[in-house]
């Protein structure tokens, strides 16, 4: 297993409209986490990067939405998505959409974002699956210096392991789009072909959605077992005695 940090440049898509079906990709992604924004409650929703910004949230509870992103002219807040500007335990839910796979250490964006989330909080965040037809397609001459392949795929499974170990609670893992996103390709549009693949071909989806919520153990005092014992008088002279009437004293 290769390590997540890297320091190798990806060059970050700034609109949906450079990946291939861009379009497609943006409207099947909205649709997916439009089932999850209205459980999220709160006062502050925060979206991570130029394609997260770009996203439909009015299915949101929240009404003070801001986008963060190093250079957008939909950012309320510029700056870069792995060192937040923000407080400790201040926001209530974040997006993260294809975030991971362009940036050098994509665990610290989720240290990041589990700082600064509330317990309780929700992440919704996407990416591509490289066991799918998209993740093939990255073995094709020339397909890794283009978009959506120039950047690193990691598993659902990975970034789950993630989320626990940073104490997330993993409540929805859902895979789709069933194509290969190259140019051309206009299969996973057509109704019975997406029907089939989501009975028989449901784990090898090109998109992955993960929603998991921040969960904060109680901390609860336990008393101790054991009870303070009082000092013990002894003279610190060797051969000096004391008198059966001052030992009973002293207890």
């Amino acid at each position: 297993m290769k390590p997540a940090l890297s320091f190798q440049y990806a060059p970050k898509p700034q609109s949906w409209q450079e990946f291939p079906h861009g379009d497609h990709l943006q409207n099947e992604i909205e649709q997916k986490i439009s089932k999850w924004l209205p459980r999220i409650f709160g006062y502050h929703f925060l979206k991570l990067g130029d394609l997260s910004g770009q996203l439909d949230t009015q299915a949101c509870c929240i009404k003070h939405q801001i986008c963060v992103a190093p250079e957008c002219n939909r950012a309320g807040v510029l700056a870069e998505i792995d060192e937040l500007p923000f407080a400790e335990h201040s926001v209530d839910g974040c997006l993260l959409s294809h975030c991971l796979e362009y940036y050098s250490d994509p665990h610290h964006i989720l240290r990041e974002t589990q700082r600064v989330l509330l317990p309780g909080g929700y992440i919704i965040l996407t990416g591509f699956n490289p066991f799918s037809f998209c993740g093939l397609a990255r073995l094709l001459p020339f397909s890794r210096q283009k978009l959506p392949w120039s950047g690193r795929f990691f598993t659902p499974a990975r970034v789950k392991d993630w989320l626990n170990l940073l104490g997330f609670e993993i409540i929805n893992d859902e895979k789709f789009i069933y194509s290969s996103l190259a140019r051309g390709s206009r299969l996973s549009r057509f109704e019975p072909w997406k029907d089939f693949c989501q009975q028989y071909f449901k784990p090898i989806g090109s998109v992955y959605m993960i929603v998991a919520r921040k969960r904060v153990s109680p901390l609860t005092p336990i008393k101790p077992k054991w009870h303070a014992r009082p000092p013990q008088f002894a003279p610190a002279v060797k051969g000096v005695g004391m008198r059966e009437s001052i030992k009973n004293g002293l207890k």
